[in-house]
């Protein structure tokens, strides 16, 4: 496994649409290894590969110690809203209020290349949400409702990097 560098807000490949995953082999899961552990070194609990500069459809999320890794993930089904305050590791330093599925279905690949499904709810639903839209070119700033420099906010413990 090896740290990779994150790709900031303002690098034109986080506004790229990320495409399909050919075929599942080592140099794929080298990926997701690495991205976890830069996820876990940066105190995120989530990461997309655009964000660590690879053009690809294939993120991670980790909560409440459950690792989910997807690779090119569908969206199958969503339910409700919640408007959540999140981050997120490629946009340091600010937070904003998102609109995001209150339930979120997805299917997708997993490390072997067997078809898998995740079902989320809460911040799960969030975290998932969220991913997928790096796959799409897609940061929470561009969806934000309100945006606030981290520097301004009370430390109320509501906010999640991602």
């Amino acid at each position: 496994m090896a740290l990779r560098n994150i790709v900031k807000e303002g690098d034109e490949i986080l506004t790229k649409r990320a495409k399909e995953v050919t075929g599942v082999n080592d140099r794929i899961r080298q990926l997701l290894d690495d991205m976890i552990e830069t996820m876990r070194e940066n105190d995120g609990i989530g990461l997309a590969a655009p964000q660590v500069g690879v053009l690809r459809r294939v993120f991670v999320v980790e909560l409440e110690d459950k690792i989910y890794e997807l690779i090119n993930p569908e969206i199958v089904k969503t339910e409700g809203t919640q408007t959540v305050e999140e981050g997120c590791l490629s946009v340091p330093d600010y937070v904003g209020t998102v609109e995001r599925p209150a339930y979120i279905k997805m299917k997708g690949l997993d490390r072997n290349g067997n078809e898998i499904e995740v079902e989320g709810t809460e911040l799960l639903a969030v975290a998932l949400s969220h991913e997928y839209d790096h796959l799409e070119g897609i940061l929470f700033v561009d969806k934000a409702l309100e945006i606030k420099d981290i520097d301004e906010i009370e430390n109320d413990g509501d906010t999640d990097e991602q």
